[in-house]
């Protein structure tokens, strides 16, 4: 694979580089399986619609023709589960979720490792990722399958974190 140098200019980032050395959706780390592309994340509906409007040079722009995004202000109707799910970006920031070299948290950092992008924090942001699966078993507790009005901002979380609850 042809390693491609990527530069980035948003309203998060400026200058920002780094290379993809990875075919894209390919060579994920053993421990790390997500269920969802960002692509797939991104039409069914996540963050209300606002996440990464700015970066879509970024990314192929097939991930951004079926997206569902807001034109102005988050809008829950946008997402999956229809409802708002997670905490701000300043609640992560607070918390030291944020590595710097992907200012938008976790989603960021997926898009960039699904494109190839291998990084020193893949190690951390995996461990993120798995610490989730408490919520699967949460739902398959309490809920029927295919019961979506069961724990609706729960899985609306998940799939912020590419789990897809729609088989469950």
């Amino acid at each position: 694979m042809e390693r491609k140098r990527v530069r980035v200019h948003d309203r998060m980032q400026r200058g920002y580089r780094y290379v993809r050395t990875e075919p894209m959706g390919k060579h994920f780390d053993a421990d790390f399986t997500p269920d969802l592309s960002p692509k797939a994340m991104l039409r069914l509906g996540i963050f209300g619609g606002v996440y990464m409007r700015d970066c879509v040079k970024e990314f192929p722009p097939d991930w951004f023709r079926e997206a569902k995004l807001a034109i102005g202000k988050r809008d829950p109707s946008l997402n999956f589960f229809g409802m708002l799910a997670g905490q701000s970006l300043s609640v992560w920031q607070a918390k030291g979720w944020i590595h710097p070299d992907d200012p938008r948290g976790w989603f960021q950092w997926y898009s960039r490792y699904f494109s190839g992008r291998r990084h020193p924090d893949d190690r951390r942001q995996i461990a993120r990722w798995k610490a989730m699966r408490r919520h699967l078993a949460q739902i398959s507790y309490h809920c029927r399958p295919g019961d979506f009005l069961c724990r609706p901002r729960q899985r609306q979380a998940l799939l912020q974190w590419a789990y897809d609850t729609r088989r469950m």
